[in-house]
């Protein structure tokens, strides 16, 4: 079975991370998996294996995720949109996927209907046409106006054969962020969360102690990072160790300023991971794959949702977590160095947390949902 995953990320690389999960369980069940991405290259993440097709890359402007700039900065052109357009449309085409899988769209990415609806009719014109699938986080942003979520409707309806909710629905069923109406319904299959599997402590007991500070792999986490710094000073018997990531790394490192010296300063890793099984607490905002670590490895957090721009859903999934023992969240407009070190001191001599029972293989259920599928069109 071929599968093609298609993916534009705008703002930090979760969207891409996640998908390359799912890409990655494609291959190890012996499929072939093609990831069309159309955000700006992610070199920090693990594509070996995978075969990647880019579309002249997109990004934000900041939070504003309205505003499509090129990989030069510019704001994008319509010329530049009906390229990306026609490329996902041609490599459906000449690909021809046994499966699709579209990240998100319709029910989010508006801004990108016309260029899926190239490829979801590119796809519909193939003989056998593909089996086309949606995949979602566990919280969505709500539409503004029940119409749009009508309209998201109406495109599942004539184009797509499933809805795949990464989410235990014992946890945070779709409804909580996302109207979903009876037309809908029946579309839905739950997978459980998008997760690799949970990671051995680090062979070489790095981060055992410490403190992890990390804000995901967007250019949103330098005031995080500023007030992180502030607790340091006020927390010198622990370790902390603040993993940057996003665009121009040594320049955010250098920022920062000099740290005190019990701070690391040290550009995001592959094996964060396996340090927090280690670390006596997290400091981080809330995206969907720094959630699933946090449950998986049971680490003390804090919890510092991203709210700007209007943006909902980290602080919604931060609601559900917090329900659980071991994690605390602070506002982004009410933290303070001091807020933040005393509610560490409290966190770090308190108990690990137990295991949650919520189902974390949802890259093996979207794989053996997708398979079902084909053999039933074929």
């Amino acid at each position: 079975m071929h599968v093609m995953l298609i993916v534009t990320h705008l703002l930090g690389t979760g969207h891409l991370s996640r998908t390359l999960t799912l890409a990655r369980a494609f291959l190890n069940h012996g499929h072939k998996a093609t990831l069309v991405t159309g955000g700006l290259p992610a070199p920090q993440l693990d594509m070996s294996g995978i075969e990647i097709l880019q579309l002249p890359p997109l990004r934000s402007d900041g939070v504003n995720l309205t505003c499509l700039l090129d990989e030069t900065g510019a704001e994008a052109t319509p010329d530049y949109l009906s390229n990306r357009a026609a490329q996902l449309a041609a490599a459906i085409t000449n690909k021809h996927p046994d499966a699709l899988i579209t990240e998100l769209f319709p029910l989010g990415r508006r801004k990108f209907r016309d260029e899926f609806r190239a490829g979801l009719t590119a796809a519909h014109r193939l003989s056998p046409r593909s089996v086309i699938l949606c995949s979602v986080r566990d919280i969505l942003a709500r539409p503004l106006r029940l119409k749009r979520a009508a309209q998201a409707d109406d495109t599942i309806i004539t184009y797509y054969d499933g809805v795949l909710v990464h989410s235990d629905p014992t946890s945070i069923p779709l409804d909580q962020s996302w109207p979903v109406s009876d037309r809908l319904a029946p579309y839905l299959h739950y997978t459980g969360y998008v997760a690799p599997k949970a990671p051995a402590p680090h062979p070489e007991g790095i981060g055992q102690g410490e403190i992890l500070v990390s804000a995901g792999g967007g250019d949103v986490g330098m005031p995080l990072y500023r007030v992180a710094l502030a607790a340091a000073h006020a927390l010198p018997e622990i370790t902390w160790r603040f993993l940057i990531g996003g665009r121009a790394v040594a320049e955010r490192i250098k920022d920062l300023g000099p740290p005190p010296t019990n701070v690391i300063l040290e550009p995001a890793r592959p094996d964060f991971r396996q340090m927090l099984p280690l670390a006596a607490a997290s400091v981080s905002m809330c995206g969907y794959n720094t959630a699933l670590d946090l449950l998986q490895s049971g680490t003390p957090a804090v919890l510092v949702p991203f709210d700007a721009g209007k943006e909902v859903e980290q602080s919604l999934r931060a609601q559900v977590l917090a329900r659980l023992p071991a994690i605390e969240i602070l506002k982004a407009n009410e933290i303070t160095g001091a807020r933040l070190a005393d509610t560490l001191r409290t966190l770090v001599r308190g108990p690990k947390r137990p295991a949650t029972g919520l189902r974390f293989d949802g890259a093996e259920a979207t794989v053996h949902i997708t398979k079902d599928m084909v053999a039933e069109r074929k």
